[in-house]
């Protein structure tokens, strides 16, 4: 990092080492043909070896200094974006319009997750996303990735899995980065695709995943009377979605959380 220029402790950041650089590039594994959007790019770690291999590169970063550091590198196939990823509404000003476009970044911890809900956001709204290679804290990563039953399984691994297949590609420790965190870094793919199984209101399953998790303690037969308002006794709503009243929202496959959420919209 340049002489003189502290990481921004407000933007959470952590600049990827050199030496993890080409392993972190393999995991995404860019192709000549390729579009993709950075986030985070910092000093360019990433960046410069994107833009080298792929068709183009348009970077989002929110510190100005860091923007301008990138731009003034003159790369011709990058465009460069400074502000708020998450304030950032497409189409996007200066992003080439392709039938695909892939998506990496070096995510702050702080933001990774409503980062992915954007980009699920995007998806939603008819972004042409391929895929995104991200890292982010392992914690999460274990959330993004993992089964029903499991402690790490919420509403976070529902609502991406239910628009987005997760793979575990790499894990990065704190000295992968300076100035190092502390904690486990993972490197994860999310690959999207269109809702499975599709929902007739997605805003209204995410709020019923989302309100059922916050009672995750509770049998779902409580959470439900909760979720539905006190309309429709939360027995009958159960039965409509075959699902056991006894069990608790960490049990449920997307699907019975998609049946479950359809029951809820019909009866409201």
């Amino acid at each position: 990092m340049p002489a003189g220029r502290a990481p921004r402790k407000r933007f959470g950041q952590h600049f990827l080492e050199r030496v993890w650089v080409e392993k972190v590039i393999r995991a995404i594994d860019p192709k000549p043909d390729d579009v993709f959007f950075e986030i985070g790019p910092g000093h360019g770690a990433l960046t410069r070896p994107l833009a080298a291999r792929v068709q183009h590169v348009t970077a989002f970063e929110i510190d100005r200094d860091l923007a301008a550091e990138l731009r003034a590198a003159a790369i011709s196939n990058l465009t460069v974006i400074e502000g708020d990823f998450l304030k950032v509404d497409p189409p996007l000003p200066g992003a080439p319009s392709v039938a695909a476009i892939r998506v990496a970044g070096n995510l702050p911890y702080n933001v990774a997750s409503p980062i992915m809900f954007a980009l699920v956001d995007w998806s939603r709204r008819g972004v042409a996303l391929d895929d995104a290679t991200v890292m982010l804290q392992r914690e999460v990563a274990e959330r993004l990735a993992a089964v029903p039953g499991s402690k790490a399984y919420g509403a976070l691994s529902v609502l991406i899995q239910h628009r987005a297949r997760v793979a575990s590609l790499l894990t990065l420790p704190p000295g992968a980065f300076r100035p190092s965190p502390k904690v486990t870094s993972a490197v994860v793919r999310l690959r999207f695709h269109a809702p499975d199984p599709p929902v007739a209101d997605e805003r209204h399953f995410a709020d019923v995943v989302r309100s059922l998790f916050a009672r995750r303690r509770k049998t779902l037969a409580n959470a439900v009377a909760y979720a539905s308002g006190g309309g429709v006794p939360a027995r009958i709503l159960l039965q409509q979605a075959g699902i056991d009243g006894q069990r608790r929202a960490e049990t449920l496959s997307i699907g019975e959380f998609v049946r479950l959420a359809e029951v809820l919209r019909s009866n409201t």
